[in-house]
């Protein structure tokens, strides 16, 4: 099947996996937006802009994700939004020099098999105990908001919170359709959680909508200072390093590989360095969240039906719209989606990743990936990342035994 004629694939299909990694991005972009004070349009201009070009360039679904470490650190401690301009500026930095100068092959070529599958693990891991989270209203961002469906006006059915029954009623869901290509589990669950928010949600900010041409402004907040960029170096870029390599890169591209085949044939690690590094200069540009790939994003997607770059012009449509005609009050129909439901959408999308562990075969390449995962839980995924090297290596010395 040629690249051309799969890049022109738009179909329910399609849209259906193009959401399926909404529960990663949309939770960490609205509490960047509220705690962070980032730029709404600039945000998702961004976002919707990088899925497009993206598609394009590669020709098959690619996933747009925020940068977890910088994301997460920078909501938990309120950073300011031109500190977090300043790590968008730096990773971009980085990610040109080791693409441009294709250091990031030879890094590629020193990464053992194991690694990352034990990132794989590890990432899917992840993403499937924050969808727990959102649908038991126990995730930071709900303690965050003090509710754990802070968009709707029933909180509880009974004695059950609400969002457990409609976790436990959006997994069956997807149970139920996961493989029916006339009704896509993905767009039947997004759907039905935005009747949800409809009919019980506080439309918080609904009468303020009003269409308009909201082009994101150059530099909203001013250009990062000295001090900005020394303290997002510190606190946000050399973390966030180890795990952008690790999974944004390595474990991205090998997957992405892994499911399209030949068609995937543009995805190098040097060209998703590249286009990352491009997509963060142009988000700290205009006040938007560091973005990147992810292996985590891709199996989101990949699960829910994506299959081309048809994908990737739906969702980036989808967000360019809501920039431009909305602005701000975007976030008036994100509100829409219960956290629940994007619980049901990590917890499906991480496992479809976790699985990913039956294709090694050694007892001393399973000890790694595991290794990695407890680390991971124990600490950061690129404290595991990191760890895991080291042990890949000194378990090829025959005489370790496991």
């Amino acid at each position: 099947m040629s690249t051309r004629y799969r890049f022109n694939r738009l179909n329910r299909l399609e849209l259906a996996g193009s959401l399926g990694d909404i529960g990663t991005l949309l939770p960490l972009a609205v509490g960047m937006i509220l705690v962070n004070g980032l730029s709404p349009s600039g945000l998702f201009f961004t976002v919707g802009l990088f899925y497009i070009l993206s598609g394009i360039y590669y020709g098959v679904t690619v996933p747009i994700q925020p940068m977890k470490v910088i994301g997460a650190y920078a909501v938990a401690t309120a950073m300011s939004a031109p500190q977090i301009q300043a790590s968008g500026f730096l990773m971009g930095l980085f990610l040109l020099v080791i693409g441009a100068s294709g250091a990031i092959t030879l890094i590629g070529r020193l990464i053992p098999g194991p690694v990352v599958r034990g990132v794989q693990l590890s990432t899917g891991t992840l993403l499937m105990a924050q969808g727990v989270r959102f649908i038991a209203g126990t995730s930071g961002f709900q303690a965050l908001q003090g509710a754990a469906e802070p968009y709707l006006t029933i909180q509880n059915l009974g004695p059950l919170p609400v969002g457990v029954l409609i976790g436990v009623a959006g997994g069956l869901l997807t149970l139920l359709f996961l493989e029916n290509r006339r009704f896509p589990a993905g767009l039947l669950v997004v759907v039905s959680g935005f009747m949800v928010g409809l009919f019980f949600g506080t439309h918080e900010g609904f009468e303020q909508i009003t269409l308009g041409l909201n082009l994101p402004a150059i530099f909203p907040f001013g250009v990062p200072g000295v001090q900005d960029f020394t303290f997002a170096l510190l606190a946000l870029a050399l973390p966030q390093v180890p795990m952008t390599l690790g999974n944004a890169v390595i474990a991205y591209a090998d997957l992405s590989g892994e499911y399209f085949g030949e068609d995937s044939q543009k995805v190098t690690y040097r060209a998703s360095c590249i286009t990352m590094a491009l997509a963060n200069f142009t988000a700290a540009l205009l006040g938007g969240m560091p973005l990147c790939h992810g292996a985590g994003g891709l199996a989101a997607h990949y699960r829910f039906g994506a299959r081309t770059a048809g994908s990737n012009l739906m969702i980036g449509a989808i967000f360019l719209l809501l920039a431009v005609f909305l602005g701000a009050h975007a976030l008036s129909l994100v509100y829409l989606i219960p956290l629940s439901v994007l619980g049901v959408l990590l917890l499906f999308a991480g496992s479809q990743l976790a699985l990913t562990i039956m294709e090694v075969g050694h007892r001393k390449d399973f000890f790694v990936a595991l290794l990695i995962l407890g680390i991971t839980l124990a600490s950061n995924l690129a404290v595991g990342f990191l760890a895991g090297i080291a042990v890949a290596y000194a378990l090829k010395w025959k005489r370790l035994r496991v």
